[in-house]
């Protein structure tokens, strides 16, 4: 079988491929195949919502952020070589005030070398802690014959234990984006199972309407991982909360 086409009624809105074409010849240029946090902003540029998210290298750095921003707040460690952030302690959850970020800051630099003392750690990404809403996870991985295979399903941890997942050959379109959805086990839990309130499901559909764009716009992306996405409930939106992207070898 053949790679799918692109049609060109398989368009989204509000996208910036000039701008996303910047951020990966920026990475190809310094030979680094796993952006950072530069990759946010081709998520940005596709029009795909980000949780607000603040680079701090310093521990004063990631104290003044917090307190701009307000509480309370995510901290995750920044290292080319850590993938797993909560594998080495390099998250922290619902802090709350300066001391807390503070102390959460010196802790990760502290902690993390003696588990990780190959890694170099740049500093910490600051976040606005969303609460309430469901974690889901949007791929891709490149097949060799088929192309961009996006995947879809529960996001956090819950991917690697259920592996309740639902795959589909990019492009896509609504009609196969919301099959994608609906095709997983746990659909009745972002449906609102048991008078919980549903997820918002057009926002998870635009989300991969985008990204079916932006992964077929740029075949130098080999993998792609939004994971968590947090999706809320009805008529309030999905945000990427992280994601990890690597390119193909120059």
């Amino acid at each position: 079988m053949s790679m799918k086409q692109v049609d060109p009624a398989f368009t989204v809105s509000g996208s910036d491929k000039a701008l996303a074409d910047e951020i990966f010849k920026a990475a190809l240029d310094v030979q680094r195949r796993t952006p950072g946090l530069e990759s946010l902003g081709i998520l940005e540029a596709y029009g795909i919502p980000v949780v607000k998210t603040v680079f701090a290298k310093t521990e004063e750095e990631a104290v003044k952020a917090a307190e701009e921003m307000g509480y309370p707040l995510v901290m995750k460690v920044v290292s080319p070589q850590i993938s797993h952030k909560s594998d080495v302690g390099g998250i922290r959850l619902s802090l709350q005030s300066g001391d807390e970020v503070r102390a959460a800051y010196l802790g990760m630099m502290e902690k993390i070398p003696e588990k990780r003392p190959d890694a170099v750690l740049e500093g910490v990404q600051i976040q606005k802690m969303l609460s309430g809403g469901n974690e889901v996870i949007i791929g891709m991985i490149r097949d060799p014959t088929f192309g961009p295979m996006l995947m879809f399903g529960l996001g956090g941890v819950y991917v690697e234990i259920l592996k309740d997942v639902r795959f589909a050959i990019a492009p896509v379109n609504e009609k196969e984006a919301r099959e994608m959805i609906k095709g997983i086990k746990a659909y009745p839990l972002l449906a609102g199972a048991r008078g919980a309130k549903p997820s918002d499901i057009d926002a998870l559909v635009d989300a991969i309407l985008r990204i079916s764009r932006l992964v077929c716009d740029f075949p130098e992306i080999e993998e792609f991982e939004i994971n968590p996405m947090m999706v809320l409930e009805e008529g309030k939106g999905a945000f990427a909360v992280d994601m990890r992207l690597t390119l193909k070898k120059k």
